[in-house]
């Protein structure tokens, strides 16, 4: 039995007329009546460009497809995800529920670690935290060094596991996308070369821009002892930034729009939280998973914070 929370929009396909005058009912998968109606009731507004996927067999909610919609305005992109019904009367939008899963089945399907920087406790660990992260980001900074302050010292140390994926909003943040770049350089030399890169972006980003980046990696990679060469050589190579353009297809998958966003276990957070806020959250995680079954309990801010957000603007300010 599966358990759905949406918001149900449901309508009836304009009808048509043949050459001959005869009435009948578009296709239930019709694009342009779907994208017609999302319009009128989202409120985006022209400028806005849509582009809607193929529907696919919805894996949650039977009777119903997947159908994947992707915005674009001035080089912003946010992808949404509808459930339409078979029949083409009803719009699903929302999350959909299996209560013998963990309510973010979905999320933890998607999300893929094996190659990312990671701190903290063991593999195993009971809980994973999964910050999709931009260097470039000032609210990403103030979460990122609350999380690698305060964690290490605190009880949770060895039930959290933190991955970093990169995310850079390269349509408001002119360096991130070549910051994530080098950050992988380091991931490949090694793990430690990674957080002291990390750590040390963050602490430095007021003093970054696009005119200086590469002088003060270049300066940073010399007082750490990091061979130049071998540096400007990974810079050069596209295959780092084919992992970063991997991780941010994850994050689009995942319907990321805003820097810093957090999955916890699978559950979905945007925004930089308190450290008390996010170590009740990650405590709340690891008690829930001490009362699963050992077979199935791993399967599955302030002004500035709109400066890491995508937005697609509509009439009604959404």
């Amino acid at each position: 039995m599966k358990i759905v929370t949406f918001l149900l929009l449901s309508f009836s396909l304009l009808a048509q007329t043949n050459a001959n005058g005869n009435a009948g009912a578009k296709s239930a998968l019709d694009k342009a009546t779907l994208e017609a109606y999302l319009r009128y009731s989202e409120l985006w507004i022209p400028q806005v460009a849509v582009k809607i996927d193929d529907p696919k067999p919805s894996a949650d909610l039977n009777n119903y497809f997947d159908v994947w919609v992707h915005l674009s305005y001035n080089g912003s992109t946010k992808d949404e995800m509808y459930y339409v019904s078979k029949d083409g009367a009803n719009i699903v939008k929302g999350t959909a529920y299996d209560i013998t899963k963990s309510p973010f089945q979905s999320n933890l399907a998607q999300l893929k670690t094996d190659q990312l920087p990671s701190f903290g406790a063991g593999p195993g660990a009971p809980v994973t935290l999964v910050v999709f992260g931009d260097f470039e980001c000032p609210v990403c900074q103030k979460e990122e060094q609350e999380l690698r302050k305060n964690l290490p010292a605190s009880p949770l140390a060895d039930k959290v596991r933190v991955y970093f994926t990169d995310f850079p909003l390269t349509s408001i943040h002119p360096w991130a996308l070549k910051a994530s770049i080098t950050g992988r350089c380091m991931y490949h030399s090694n793990q430690s070369a990674f957080w002291d890169y990390h750590d040390w972006i963050y602490q430095n980003q007021g003093e970054i821009n696009p005119q200086n980046l590469d002088a003060k990696v270049q300066e940073f990679a010399q007082q750490k002892g990091f061979d130049a060469m071998q540096l400007g050589r990974c810079l050069d190579d596209k295959s780092t930034a084919a992992e970063v353009e991997r991780s941010m297809k994850q994050g689009h998958d995942l319907s990321v729009s805003a820097t810093p966003t957090l999955f916890i276990n699978g559950r979905k957070i945007e925004g930089a939280l308190e450290w008390p806020v996010l170590s009740q959250l990650l405590q709340i995680e690891v008690d829930h998973q001490a009362t699963l079954p050992k077979t199935t309990a791993k399967n599955g801010a302030k002004n500035d914070d709109q400066c890491c957000v995508v937005t697609i603007p509509s009439l009604g300010g959404k």
